[in-house]
């Protein structure tokens, strides 16, 4: 276990004066059942207290860097950067569902591909750097893990809203999602989307429920897709309407 932590360490770029605390943040709750810990022997205090860094830290960066937002949007942003998805991307860039420490069976169901499990942990870090470190230090590690590349985040979000408006602007034609897959046992199924307009795909995702599979399908079409292509393609298909109406 030590090396583990040494490893993650280097991994987050922060080295802890007591590593009791990132390994307490590591430790899920099924772990502490296992070997009668208690609650204090699980991260979910120390979840807790990162949410409340988290809040505050993201709140201050959108402000700052955002004034032309009001209010609403800023509510806005901050929840597509700090929901459980997107807590759950920026911990799996760095490995952190690795490291966690499990019971056996939520370990053996699926555990470590839950976004609840990751996304979690993730917060328990940032409470375990500041009761480490300092609010300077869980700082640092939000602005370089969870508040880098704001617009992607935003877009990996809610891409479904995202691609409609793009379609939006320039056909008329509804998309539709089709889930075109399914694998797994029943507690980690994994489905896969298509997202289409008329004839042509757009993209494809997966993901462990059909909603994010959908979103994961829209994403991979706002990053492949081009709206001129789409254009000509509209026009391309006004043009021979009578043959063939779909794009």
């Amino acid at each position: 276990m030590e090396e583990k932590l040494s490893e993650l360490q280097q991994k987050i770029g922060y080295t802890f004066t007591d590593v009791s605390w990132l390994e307490l943040a590591l430790r899920h709750s099924s772990y502490a059942n296992e070997h009668n810990l208690g609650h204090e022997g699980c991260n979910e205090r120390l979840e807790f207290l990162g949410d409340a860094v988290l809040e505050l830290v993201s709140s201050e960066y959108l402000y700052d860097h955002y004034p032309q937002l009001p209010e609403g949007q800023l509510t806005k942003l901050r929840a597509s950067l700090v929901c459980e998805p997107t807590l759950a991307y920026d911990a799996r860039l760095f490995g952190l569902e690795h490291y966690l420490l499990l019971g056996k069976g939520e370990d053996a169901t699926g555990g470590r591909k839950r976004d609840s499990v990751v996304s979690d942990a993730l917060e328990s870090v940032i409470g375990a750097i500041f009761k480490d470190g300092g609010f300077a230090q869980s700082r640092a590690f939000i602005l370089r893990f969870v508040m880098d590349d704001v617009e992607h985040k935003q877009l990996f979000h809610d891409s479904k809203t995202h691609l409609q408006e793009m379609i939006q602007a320039v056909s008329e034609e509804p998309i539709r999602y089709e889930i075109t897959g399914e694998s797994g046992p029943d507690h980690n199924k994994k489905f896969t989307a298509q997202v289409w307009l008329g004839t042509k795909l757009l993209g494809q995702g997966d993901g462990h429920s059909k909603k994010a599979a959908e979103q994961q399908a829209a994403y991979q079409a706002i990053m492949h897709f081009s709206p001129a292509d789409l254009t000509a393609e509209t026009q391309n298909g006004s043009q021979k309407e009578s043959t063939n109406p779909c794009i």
